[in-house]
Protein backbone atom coordinates (compact mmCIF):
# COMPACT_ATOMS: atom_id res chain seq x y z
CA UNK A 1 0.00 0.00 0.00
CA UNK A 2 1.47 3.36 -0.97
CA UNK A 3 1.28 6.48 1.13
CA UNK A 4 -1.56 8.84 0.23
CA UNK A 5 -0.87 12.48 -0.65
CA UNK A 6 -3.35 13.48 2.08
CA UNK A 7 -1.15 11.76 4.67
CA UNK A 8 1.92 13.68 3.50
CA UNK A 9 0.03 17.00 3.58
CA UNK A 10 -1.21 16.24 7.12
CA UNK A 11 2.26 15.31 8.38
CA UNK A 12 3.86 18.41 6.86
CA UNK A 13 1.20 20.53 8.54
CA UNK A 14 1.76 18.82 11.89
CA UNK A 15 5.58 19.14 11.90
CA UNK A 16 5.70 22.67 10.49
CA UNK A 17 6.80 24.05 13.87
CA UNK A 18 10.01 21.98 13.83
CA UNK A 19 11.85 24.15 11.31
CA UNK A 20 12.12 24.13 7.53
CA UNK A 21 10.40 20.84 6.67
CA UNK A 22 9.98 19.12 3.33
CA UNK A 23 9.42 15.69 1.82
CA UNK A 24 10.98 13.93 -1.14
CA UNK A 25 9.58 10.94 -2.96
CA UNK A 26 11.85 7.92 -2.47
CA UNK A 27 11.29 4.44 -3.86
CA UNK A 28 7.53 4.91 -3.98
CA UNK A 29 7.36 6.33 -0.45
CA UNK A 30 8.64 9.52 1.19
CA UNK A 31 11.64 10.85 3.10
CA UNK A 32 11.06 13.71 5.54
CA UNK A 33 13.64 16.46 5.97
CA UNK A 34 14.01 19.13 8.63
CA UNK A 35 16.50 21.94 8.08
CA UNK A 36 18.11 19.89 5.31
CA UNK A 37 18.55 16.75 7.43
CA UNK A 38 16.85 13.42 6.69
CA UNK A 39 14.80 12.83 9.87
CA UNK A 40 11.97 10.42 9.07
CA UNK A 41 10.23 8.14 6.60
CA UNK A 42 6.59 7.90 5.67
CA UNK A 43 5.80 4.42 4.38
CA UNK A 44 2.34 2.88 3.99
CA UNK A 45 0.80 5.95 5.66
CA UNK A 46 2.97 5.39 8.77
CA UNK A 47 5.44 7.92 10.21
CA UNK A 48 8.83 6.47 11.23
CA UNK A 49 11.30 8.81 12.95
CA UNK A 50 15.03 8.23 12.57
CA UNK A 51 16.37 6.61 15.76
CA UNK A 52 18.55 8.91 17.89
CA UNK A 53 19.44 9.01 21.59
CA UNK A 54 17.67 12.38 21.90
CA UNK A 55 14.50 11.00 20.34
CA UNK A 56 14.58 7.91 22.55
CA UNK A 57 14.99 10.07 25.67
CA UNK A 58 12.08 12.30 24.58
CA UNK A 59 9.78 9.39 23.59
CA UNK A 60 11.08 6.12 25.08
CA UNK A 61 7.83 4.20 24.65
CA UNK A 62 7.36 4.54 20.89
CA UNK A 63 6.86 1.12 19.28
CA UNK A 64 9.49 -0.01 16.79
CA UNK A 65 8.58 -0.96 13.26
CA UNK A 66 10.26 -1.52 9.93
CA UNK A 67 9.32 1.04 7.30
CA UNK A 68 10.24 -1.29 4.42
CA UNK A 69 11.56 -4.86 4.06
CA UNK A 70 15.04 -5.43 5.54
CA UNK A 71 15.13 -1.95 7.11
CA UNK A 72 16.50 -1.40 10.59
CA UNK A 73 13.74 -0.83 13.16
CA UNK A 74 12.60 2.79 13.52
CA UNK A 75 10.35 4.30 16.20
CA UNK A 76 6.82 4.61 14.78
CA UNK A 77 4.59 7.55 15.69
CA UNK A 78 0.87 6.76 15.61
CA UNK A 79 -2.53 8.15 16.46
CA UNK A 80 -2.83 10.85 19.10
CA UNK A 81 0.90 11.55 19.15
CA UNK A 82 0.93 12.33 15.44
CA UNK A 83 -2.10 14.58 15.92
CA UNK A 84 -0.31 16.59 18.64
CA UNK A 85 1.49 19.16 16.47
CA UNK A 86 3.58 20.59 19.32
CA UNK A 87 4.75 17.16 20.48
CA UNK A 88 5.61 15.81 17.01
CA UNK A 89 7.33 19.09 16.07
CA UNK A 90 9.47 18.81 19.22
CA UNK A 91 10.42 15.22 18.35
CA UNK A 92 11.34 16.16 14.77
CA UNK A 93 13.37 19.18 15.96
CA UNK A 94 15.23 17.10 18.58
CA UNK A 95 15.98 14.44 16.00
CA UNK A 96 17.22 17.00 13.49
CA UNK A 97 19.46 18.64 16.10
CA UNK A 98 20.94 15.24 17.02
CA UNK A 99 21.94 14.44 13.44
CA UNK A 100 25.08 15.69 11.70
CA UNK A 101 24.82 18.33 9.02
CA UNK A 102 24.92 16.62 5.61
CA UNK A 103 28.04 17.16 3.55
CA UNK A 104 27.56 19.05 0.31
CA UNK A 105 27.35 16.80 -2.72
CA UNK A 106 30.08 17.03 -5.29
CA UNK A 107 28.96 17.99 -8.77
CA UNK A 108 29.69 15.55 -11.55
CA UNK A 109 32.30 16.77 -14.01
CA UNK A 110 31.17 16.51 -17.62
Amino acid sequence: MATRKETIAFILDQIGGAGEVSVKAMFGEYGVYCDGKFVALVCDDQFYIKPTDAGHTFAPDLPLGTPYPNAKPHPRVDGDLLEDADWISDLVRLTSNALPTPRPRKRKQT
